[in-house]
């Protein structure tokens, strides 16, 4: 059926700023307006490095580890808009990470999992710096202060802790943000969800706190109309290597560095930062 001149765009009309990401309607909106290809911004290019000995595919054996981390930040970053190469494990020794490392000089991000702490294997923040600079070692965050961030060639380097949810919580906070100003755009505010704490969560004065947390609906029964409908339950708070903390949970409760933990009973926030990506 015909319908009138200029009912849906207008001449003239403007439709999408710079750094709009496109949905499938916003393709359907620009073909019905007459552009059959608009310019677009480069998909980000990662290469993700997992790395230590200890590190195995699959079947491990006493002492040996399933590789997981690099699995898990390949798969988010592609979540997040880039074309991502999830590299075999490389071994805790200087020479073959500054080997993997230069190798991926050709991606816009590099991204590492593991050997980032202080023990006799953590040799990655001395690569780097060997080879290029570092930035950033350590942060105030938990899980996930000793995270390392660096240049090689300009090419960014993040380096990720080996704890499973440490690494999480950084490529969320780092990696995320940085794909999203490499393709021009900012990062979309996780959802939220307004509940009732269950139990005190504690934290540590000057340090940002990511405390993960299932969600259970409260009882409607005497509910002012104002109040949270959920019931926030601490997953766990420390143990930054139990995945399922993380992977079983609704969200986490982000606790300012400014805190010295919330009180059981506060209305806290629940960002859900696995739905939007």
């Amino acid at each position: 059926m015909a319908r009138p001149v200029g009912e849906d765009v207008t001449e003239g009309q403007h439709l999408y700023d710079v750094g709009h990401r496109l949905r499938p309607s916003d393709l359907g909106l620009l073909r019905s307006a007459g552009y059959g290809s608009v310019a677009v911004a480069t998909q980000p290019t990662v290469g993700v490095i997992p790395t230590g000995e200890e590190l195995v595919a699959a079947d491990p054996d006493p002492g040996e580890v399933v590789e997981t981390n690099g699995l898990t930040v390949s798969r988010l970053a592609q979540r997040w808009g880039a074309r991502t190469t999830y590299r075999d494990v490389v071994t805790d020794d200087p020479e073959s990470l500054r080997v993997a490392i230069q190798r991926d000089l050709t991606k816009d991000v590099i991204v590492t999992t593991g050997g980032t702490s202080v023990g006799q294997r953590d040799l990655l923040p001395e690569v780097i710096d060997d080879i290029g600079e570092v930035l950033v070692h350590g942060v105030g965050l938990k899980p996930g202060h000793p995270v390392c961030l660096g240049l090689v060639e300009e090419t960014p380097v993040l380096a990720l802790p080996g704890y499973p949810v440490a690494c999480i919580v950084n490529a969320v906070q780092f990696l995320r943000p940085t794909l999203r100003w490499l393709e021009g755009t900012a990062p979309d505010p996780h959802p939220t969800t307004r509940a009732v704490l269950e139990r005190k969560l504690p934290s540590e004065p000057g340090t940002r706190t990511f405390a993960r947390v299932r969600l259970e609906s409260r009882d409607e029964d005497g509910l002012g109309r104002d109040d949270p409908s959920q019931t926030a339950i601490p997953t766990r708070v420390s143990g930054s290597g139990v995945l399922s903390s993380v992977a079983l949970a609704d969200g986490w409760v982000v606790v300012d560095d400014d805190c010295e933990g919330i009180p059981a009973g506060e209305t806290v926030t629940v960002q859900h930062w696995e739905v939007n990506l």
